[in-house]
């Protein structure tokens, strides 16, 4: 038996006395045994984890080594590479150290006193110190500590709104569940704990929100995809690339004994570390952490960096109606009178007090938030004090009263159809054609009717009302409508995203909201007719739009039934009920007000919960990927070459064009400052699946034409009979400029800004090549007259097939884009 259903049966099995409480004893048993409420939940991911996520990798394994491999040779010069692996693994590990933080912070349970029973005495309590069977007290503003089935109830009612979804508060009587989490919002009780600790019903929900996963990034899964290939090629190319500088110095065994092997050594990490495409993951995590902090400024909150991309790629919408469209408050609309009229048809002029009866309402102790409404339009005049009170209940959905002689008769106010059944939603009844039409305009009725006869002392014992009840008002509740959310919703139907309103509250009531805030809906559908079936789900949510009574597990199983479908899915909400839903779409957004679980395993959190940022969000995410689009032909261009090199190379048995220092030069100045820049600019264009795709369809070509070119231009050189060094320096030079041409490519069409950077990138190189200080440190020299010429062709010819290759390009990224309609 596991550990709840062992702890239900030891409650079972326990016969408590409300009025006592455990014993001392009782309780020393409990603690001895574990069965308490403390609860320790294991955190998100250890921070070995995230260190050896981060640094331990194979790529950083290969870079590190070929660092430390160069520093031992001393070679620190050549080792410069290692600085672009130092800066990923920090910002990887500070990026998710952030997010595990907002995840250890999760709390559902934060009520810092819990009162209980014990030995006939009434004691305050942290909630951890709590014991299976204790008999728990709970009064208005209470938060349950635990999970409780009740056993006294004096007009107890609790909220469980954060939990189910459920917007009303819940009338518990004797025997009801009183789940942990959950809110007392009027009356008084006891409860007896029928769950503690890791079984109860919040730090469930704790424990599967709190299940790391990181969000999905094209970005990321691209580079990743590319990193996995190279993972493959790399130590094979390698070891080819070491046996062709070995074979190149004499030999390996006269490379060992003339310590040849020491160039070869330093040519072989030259090659693998330019194949690696360090400076993109780089990049691509500053370019996150730009768009992090822009939104930041915009009251975004960004726990998980990709998620400035993932909005950009969303294609459903999932909304939950109370604090996501609605501000989660109602307030009070209009009072719509009707002709009073007693059992026989004739007007009642009793029925006049219809003022003070309402005022009496919403300033009644124990008035639920609905009725609380009432107390501004209906500020209290006279005192009225019930002669006999039906208190109000969320299972009969009305309450009744009878004044004596100040307000004769008995007045009720609760749910139309609880009060006056069938008639209440018949259009062709007076006040079935007033209730009907007030709620389809997304109203929240309430009726106040009118009996001459007083309730009796029966009728209060069995909760009955007395005979002959008419309506006398129609009262009508709005909730508050967040006024940001129609333009939201309308800005996301232009760019394509489709919306799905999910709520726990009524069907009819979700869909008049929905309505409200601009979608064309009919009305909503019951998820209690969900099917259990996934591709049935999926079928339904394709059809429909509005959705209520939907539980927490039904939200979170809709989210995977849209995902199963090919959708890029976000959800937004505030209630726990919400948590696991948010946690499970691509990309979770909670508002600010919601509850701690939500927005710790949100990817957004919106701080000022305004509507209004998710564009500016979508606009980030957009800026960055179609940067990090742009920037990563760069980098792919040099991974393209690099492995080019190395194989071709390797075939050949020629000695490595570069040394590692000289690589360095076209890294930072043709591609890794410039592409900084690159990716920081403002760009609108709407995303376009087939990031990768697109990137290595102008990088693989170009890559591989460079390659050709510095192949061609060694063997020329040897041809000429040009020195090593000169030859290293004319292959410098050529892939220098022909970077600053890619770069240039790649920048159209250039701005004002562009230029600069580029210009500023050239003035650069030119240092690099004439300042004594750098040409000394980076090893360049004159590469004589013969190589200048051989050098000037090469580089020419390779930029015009450049630019073949970029119309080619050009050509397939406009099909894809008027493809996908863009």
């Amino acid at each position: 038996m596991d550990a709840s259903a062992d702890a239900l049966a030891t409650a079972d099995a326990v016969d408590v006395d409300p009025a006592v409480g455990l014993t001392a004893s009782d309780v020393a048993e409990r603690v001895a045994g574990g069965r308490t409420n403390a609860f320790t939940a294991d955190t998100s991911r250890s921070v070995w984890n995230i260190v050896r996520a981060n640094v331990f990798t194979l790529f950083n394994g290969i870079v590190f080594a070929c660092f430390f491999v160069l520093f031992v040779l001393g070679r620190w010069q050549d080792a410069l590479f290692g600085l672009a692996a130092f800066a990923n693994s920090i910002i990887g590990c500070v990026q998710e150290f952030r997010a595990k933080a907002a995840l250890d912070r999760l709390a559902l349970l934060n009520a810092p006193k819990a009162r209980v029973r014990r030995d006939g005495a009434e004691l305050e309590l942290v909630p951890a110190d709590i014991v299976l069977d204790d008999i728990l007290v709970l009064r208005a503003g209470d938060q349950v500590p635990a999970d409780a089935v009740v056993v006294d109830t004096r007009a107890l009612q609790i909220d469980e709104s954060m939990l189910t979804g459920e917007s009303d508060a819940i009338d518990k009587r004797p025997g009801d569940d009183a789940l942990s989490g959950s809110i007392v919002v009027s009356g008084e009780g006891a409860a007896r704990v029928t769950r503690v600790g890791a079984d109860s019903y919040a730090n469930k929900f704790a424990g599967e929100a709190k299940r790391f996963s990181l969000v999905a990034s094209e970005v990321r899964g691209s580079v990743n995809r590319v990193l996995k290939f190279m993972s493959w090629i790399i130590g094979p190319v390698g070891l080819l690339v070491l046996n062709a500088q070995m074979v190149v110095a004499g030999g390996w065994a006269q490379a060992w004994e003339n310590g040849g092997w020491v160039q070869a050594v330093v040519n072989t990490i030259a090659s693998l570390t330019a194949m690696i495409p360090l400076g993109l993951v780089l990049m691509t995590s500053i370019a996150f952490a730009v768009g992090a902090a822009k939104l930041a400024g915009k009251q975004v909150l960004v726990n998980e960096l990709p998620a400035v991309e993932g909005l950009a790629r969303v294609d459903v919408i999932c909304l939950d109606k109370t604090g996501t469209l609605t501000a989660g408050e109602i307030t009070f609309d209009a009072l719509h009178e009707m002709a009073a009229r007693d059992g026989s048809g004739r007007a009642d002029p009793a029925a006049s007090g219809i003022d003070a009866v309402l005022a009496w309402y919403g300033a009644a102790p124990d008035a639920n938030a609905t009725a609380r409404c009432l107390r501004e339009p209906f500020p209290v005049v006279t005192e009225l004090q019930p002669a006999a009170y039906i208190p109000f209940s969320s299972a009969r959905k009305w309450s009744a009263a009878s004044f004596g002689t100040a307000q004769p008769g008995t007045w009720v106010l609760g749910a139309p159809e609880m009060v006056f059944g069938d008639a209440a939603a018949d259009p062709a009844t007076e006040l079935g054609r007033v209730v009907t039409g007030l709620a389809s305009s997304g109203r929240r009725t309430l009726v106040l009717g009118y009996s001459n006869t007083a309730l009796s002392d029966a009728d209060v014992v069995a909760e009955r009302l007395p005979e002959a009840v008419a309506a006398v008002a129609v009262v009508t509740f709005r909730e508050q409508v967040r006024p940001d959310a129609a333009q939201t919703l309308a800005y996301f139907g232009e760019q394509g995203v489709s919306i799905r309103v999910i709520s726990g509250d009524n069907p009819r009531t979700v869909a008049a909201i929905a309505r409200e805030v601009g979608l064309d809906v009919p009305e909503g559908y019951d998820a209690r007719k969900l099917p259990d079936d996934d591709a049935e789900l999926g079928e339904v949510l394709e059809q429909h739009t509005v959705f209520g009574r939907v539980t927490p597990e039904q939200k979170k199983r809709m989210v995977v039934a849209l995902q199963a479908r090919g959708h890029v899915v976000a959800m937004t909400g505030d209630g726990v009920n919400d948590a696991l839903a948010i946690k499970t779409a691509d990309i979770g957004i909670a508002m600010n007000s919601g509850a701690a679980a939500t927005k710790a395993v949100a990817r957004l959190v919106l701080l000022d919960g305004r509507f209004s940022h998710l564009p500016d969000v979508v606009a980030e995410g957009r800026q960055v990927i179609a940067n990090i689009e742009r920037v990563s032909m760069l980098f792919l261009t040099k991974t393209a070459y690099a492995t080019g090199l190395a194989l071709l190379f390797g075939v050949l048995l020629l000695e490595f064009p570069f040394l590692p220092r000289q690589l360095s030069i076209t890294d930072g100045l043709t591609i890794g400052i410039p592409a900084f820049f690159l990716a920081l600019l403002p760009n609108t264009q709407r995303y376009v699946p087939g990031f990768l795709k697109r990137s290595l369809t102008f990088a693989i070509p170009t890559g591989a034409i460079i390659a050709v070119a510095l192949t061609l231009y060694t063997l020329g050189a040897k041809s000429l009979g040009v020195d090593e060094p000169e030859l290293r320096t004319g292959s410098t030079i050529i892939l220098a400029v022909v970077g600053i041409w890619v770069l240039t490519v790649l920048s159209r069409p250039i701005t004002r800004f562009k230029a600069l950077v580029i210009g500023a990138m050239f003035l650069g190189l030119v240092g690099v090549f004439t300042l004594p200080l750098l040409t000394e440190f980076f090893q360049l020299v004159d590469p004589g007259e013969e190589a200048a010429y051989l050098v000037a062709v090469v580089t020419v010819l390779t930029i015009a097939a450049i630019e073949v290759v970029r119309f080619i390009h050009r050509r397939f990224v406009a099909r894809a884009l008027a493809a996908a309609g863009v």
